[in-house]
């Protein structure tokens, strides 16, 4: 069951870009994670009617990939809080303030796995995420998307993931009711990964 297959989108997506490629069989090894080629975003409902999308631009991460046990693959991720954006400065700036990510002191986002379980190219990763200084356990089912030599040497992997999470549960509380019920902001958010990693060599 692949990725798609999990989050109910429509067949043709699995279409939509050229096929991946696979350039080793086997992705073991240490990983940085590529800021300039990865996509952390997140998407939630506003005024009950849409949807409203956005990203964070600064981010740091490391991997340990292990094939044959991983349960001894790890990951760990920095996200900067202020970094967040959706296209709209009024509304970024809302969102670094108390009643969201309360940038002033909360700088970092991170997340740090505690279990990495492994289904041919299916990956699920729990973790801690942490958010404003709450911390609550989640899972992210992973796809392997490929691998790859760039045209300057590096083996890439890439893996694509997301998640639905309750913004409540770490704190996250800013809502308005609204005149014809219903509420602002969805308390349900997607996290959604795109991730390209650059293998280390010893």
């Amino acid at each position: 069951m692949g990725l798609f297959s999990r989050s109910s989108a429509p067949a043709a997506a699995v279409d939509t870009f050229d096929p991946a490629t696979t350039a080793v069989d086997d992705i073991s090894g240490n990983y940085v994670i590529d800021p300039t080629h990865t996509y952390i975003g997140f998407s939630a409902r506003h005024a009950m009617v849409t949807t409203v999308r956005g990203k964070f631009e600064d981010f740091a991460g490391t991997a340990v990939i292990d094939t044959a046990t991983p349960a001894n693959s790890s990951v760990n991720l920095t996200i900067k809080a202020a970094s967040v954006t959706t296209g709209q400065e009024q509304r970024d700036g809302h969102l670094k303030t108390p009643d969201f990510f309360d940038v002033a002191n909360y700088e970092d986002i991170t997340f740090v796995s505690t279990k990495v379980e492994r289904d041919g190219d299916e990956w699920d990763i729990t973790g801690d995420l942490t958010i404003n200084g709450n911390t609550q356990s989640v899972t992210i089912p992973f796809e392997q998307t490929g691998s790859a030599k760039d045209p300057y040497g590096n083996l890439r992997v890439g893996f694509e993931g997301e998640t639905s999470i309750k913004r409540t549960d770490w704190g996250l509380n800013f809502n308005a009711a609204l005149e014809t019920g219903g509420v602002l902001v969805s308390d349900k958010v997607k996290l959604s990964f795109d991730v390209s990693a650059i293998r280390q060599e010893a």
